[in-house]
């Protein structure tokens, strides 16, 4: 089964204010297999623009990845994001790069 990923691009307006945002995701993402890969803050926008942070977070499938963001443990968390950061979220089919064309 091939890996899933989120991959969000985050902006944060007042970093005190998204720490109970940032608990409720902690618990939301338990259960999931769910672990972070990366969240880069600065970044460098050197084509097009992009928000300050990145967060890369990898999934065992799409199933789980799908799973916790429509499951019962987030629509809290979703509330408490809607008020703080402002986000782009992507469910990614992850793929080796290399040795198989990029595919």
């Amino acid at each position: 089964m091939p890996k899933r990923h989120w991959i969000a691009h985050v902006t944060i307006d007042d970093p005190a204010a998204h720490d109970p945002c940032r608990a409720a995701k902690t618990a939301a993402f338990a259960g999931y297999g769910a672990r972070f890969l990366q969240r880069a803050e600065p970044q460098e926008a050197v084509e097009g623009t992009a928000r300050p942070r990145s967060v890369v977070i990898g999934f065992p499938g799409v199933k789980a990845a799908r799973a916790r963001y429509h499951g019962s443990a987030w629509p809290a968390g979703r509330v408490l994001r809607a008020l703080v950061p402002v986000a782009d979220v992507l469910i990614v089919e992850g793929c080796a790069v290399g040795g198989n064309g990029g595919r």
